[in-house]
């Protein structure tokens, strides 16, 4: 399966993380998208992910 695309908007909440964290949660949050079977990432589909991973 090929990597999710973002949205210009859902990259720069991408870079609200910081920047030190940020390549582990891009891939966390494609691979979220990949399970998922979402082939682009949303600003919904970030609000998902971080919510999934927030709550652990």
């Amino acid at each position: 399966m090929t990597t999710p695309e973002w949205t210009p908007e859902a990259e720069s909440r991408l870079k609200e993380i910081p920047f030190f964290v940020r390549p582990a949660a891009r891939k966390k949050i494609e691979k979220f998208a990949q399970d998922a079977g979402i082939g682009q990432i949303s600003v919904e589909v970030y609000e998902q992910a971080k919510q999934k991973f927030n709550s652990k």
